[in-house]
């Protein structure tokens, strides 16, 4: 059985879309957070304040 993507597919995908991005957004949010990943979160405003170092 094949699958075959119609209009209406691709319609609810554009109504779906501005969701997913929000959720992944928050998800790569909370990823960065959890692992405190400093060679990216080093350069957030405020928070990169955790990682400098005192010379």
């Amino acid at each position: 059985m094949a699958l075959r993507l119609t209009k209406t597919h691709f319609e609810l995908a554009g109504k779906w879309l501005p969701t997913a991005m929000t959720y992944g957004t928050g998800a790569s949010l909370t990823f960065l957070y959890l692992t405190d990943w400093k060679v990216v979160l080093q350069y957030v405003p405020f928070y990169g304040s955790k990682f400098d170092e005192q010379s």
